[in-house]
């Protein structure tokens, strides 16, 4: 699994066992201390958006709350779909709070839905051959939304 933009913090769930995760982040000392991760490594996507991984070998991947910030997000989805294995999942979700200071104008300037449609066309222009969307609205907290894009 590669958990993409992670932190100290893991968003997967705790009763799945994976036999590897690979976390990408800003923050070493973030990713250091999350206990999911198998390894790990540091890099700016706005800067270079290229994974320094091989191709194919991921069973799956995630990005939780933070496609907001990515400056070349298509540059981006496209090294995950060549990091994944053919037929795999890349789930991206994401609420609607951000650091304005920080989300592109695009992300600011839509809301839910459209930022889902936003997402899904990011991948299918890098690739993705499928593209579904889910939404969940709690009582209390914030809506979370998915996109799920498929290899």
């Amino acid at each position: 699994m590669l958990d993409l933009m992670s932190s100290w913090v893991s968003h997967l769930p705790e009763d799945v066992a994976y036999v590897s995760v690979v976390g990408h982040g800003m923050n070493e000392e973030e990713l250091t201390a999350n206990p999911r991760l198998s390894r790990w490594f540091v890099q700016d996507l706005n800067v270079e958006p290229s994974l320094p991984l091989g191709s194919d070998v991921f069973d799956g991947a995630c990005l939780c709350v933070s496609v907001q910030y990515l400056q070349r997000p298509v540059d981006v989805f496209r090294e995950v779909c060549r990091v994944l294995r053919p037929g795999s999942p890349f789930v991206v979700s994401f609420s609607n709070r951000c650091f304005p200071t920080k989300a592109v104008a695009i992300w600011q300037s839509l809301s839910g839905p459209d930022q889902q449609r936003l997402v899904g066309a990011y991948m299918l222009a890098a690739g993705f051959t499928k593209v579904a969307t889910q939404a969940s609205t709690p009582r209390q907290g914030d809506p979370l939304c998915i996109v799920i894009g498929i290899t």
